[in-house]
């Protein structure tokens, strides 16, 4: 391996590679050179359309719904943190609290749910999306923006 290095070294100081066709162009990424030829026409068609194969779109809209999901409960957190310094009830923000951790919960389960049904038609492990593991999520968001007053999200 290190006689190829060195070969290539060399044939560089010797400027071997100053005049090859496309230098200093960036690369035509437009296809993909390890995909299927008898399939390239129909991904091209659906590149130049705007369209994806459907498992990318479905991971694309999962992992958006998890941002959301995951942004409407760091909003309830902070409110609920910045309703407690306003010196609101307790019982009510518990309440509310209460609330938005259930939504979150009943969404993460159906997210789960799609996630599980994507993860069966990625075509390689490393596309599949991750679980969403709904008590590390919560202690998540309550570390965000740690609690001054107890009780709130206990």
């Amino acid at each position: 391996m290190h006689g190829i290095e060195e070969q290539i070294r060399q044939a560089m100081a010797e400027g071997k590679f100053s005049d090859l066709p496309g230098k200093g162009k960036p690369l035509d990424l437009a296809e993909n050179p390890f995909a299927d030829p008898d399939w390239r026409l129909a991904y091209h068609l659906l590149s130049t359309s705007g369209f994806t194969l459907p498992w990318i779109e479905s991971r694309q809209e999962i992992l958006a719904e998890i941002r959301a999901a995951r942004f409407d409960l760091s909003r309830a957190w902070a409110w609920t943190i910045a309703a407690g310094n306003a010196g609101r009830e307790p019982a009510y923000i518990q309440e509310i609290w209460l609330q938005a951790e259930e939504q979150f919960c009943q969404k993460a389960a159906a997210l789960n749910r799609r996630i599980f049904s994507f993860n069966l038609q990625a075509p390689t492990h490393h596309l599949q999306v991750l679980r969403l593991n709904i008590d590390a999520e919560l202690l998540a968001v309550q570390n965000q923006i740690p609690s001054t007053n107890k009780g709130i999200g206990e």
